[in-house]
């Protein structure tokens, strides 16, 4: 008889393996992150592995502190791997210096926040200019489209905080896909949004994921990640505790832990 661990472990390996199909644009290879806190070292991720291949949605899950944001900031290069390797679009971000990882943030990777960060002195048209400029790929035919797309023309004339929560995530949406990034990580992009703005913005993240943009998303909006997502893995203690579709992972998870976290989040 399977043990519940060995099915784990085959079943990521039968998921991994298929997957090779596609060219992988994210591999994350035993990788460990500590900092040093009042209370002594704490380790925040415990030999992470996981792939995503181009044109794939990855949801995120766990509990607060299971070390999810803090993957997605590796990703992103706004931290250091302190153990394993990370490769997007094949650049090894564990090998780069901190101005290497600055020009990386600024080129290659789309970032969408909780808090937007939208720059508040700048007009809406302008914030939605800058990140592309600075990534050397302004294209005003491909700003128009995004401008239409996510429904921004009445708003380029405004500064952040004329718009509403809902507004500024779209903002900040088309600011990231002007860049025209390898992969858009979302960090619990809705978490500070009223409850009657969620629904747009998830509806634009669920056009991209539908149009096969690279994505790699955290988030506690259980159902949607159901709906987006090609892979789903679940974090606890800085570990992988399950890994699989969406199908597998909500609805037959291996982990106790796991089935603990999706009954009590439905």
């Amino acid at each position: 008889m399977i043990s519940g661990r060995d099915a784990l472990a085959l079943r990521r390996y039968s998921f991994n393996s298929v997957r090779t199909i596609e060219p992988l644009m994210l591999q994350v290879r035993n990788v460990f992150k500590r900092y040093t806190t009042a209370q002594g070292p704490l380790d925040v991720l415990r030999g992470v592995d996981l792939h995503l291949a181009q044109g794939e949605s990855l949801a995120l899950m766990g509990e607060s502190g299971s070390g999810k944001s803090t993957l997605l900031h590796l990703v992103a290069g706004l931290d250091q791997v302190d153990d394993g390797s990370i490769e997007v679009a094949g650049q090894r971000l564990d090998l780069m210096n901190e101005s290497q990882l600055a020009n990386w943030r600024r080129t290659e990777i789309g970032l969408v926040f909780q808090q937007f960060n939208l720059i508040g002195s700048l007009k809406i048209a302008d914030n939605l200019a800058f990140q592309a400029r600075l990534a050397g790929r302004f294209d005003a035919l491909w700003q128009t489209h995004l401008i239409e797309r996510l429904g921004l023309g009445t708003l380029l004339n405004r500064y952040p905080e004329q718009l509403s929560g809902g507004q500024q995530q779209r903002a900040a949406i088309a600011r990231t896909l002007a860049m025209q990034p390898k992969v858009i990580l979302f960090d619990e992009p809705t978490s500070a949004l009223d409850p009657e703005m969620v629904q747009e913005v998830l509806g634009v993240i669920r056009a991209l994921a539908e149009e096969g943009r690279t994505m790699l998303l955290v988030t506690h909006e259980m159902n949607f990640a159901r709906q987006v997502s090609t892979e789903v893995v679940f974090l606890h203690q800085g570990m992988v505790e399950e890994q699989g579709t969406p199908q597998q992972v909500f609805e037959n998870p291996l982990s106790a832990r796991c089935k603990q976290f999706m009954s009590s989040h439905r």
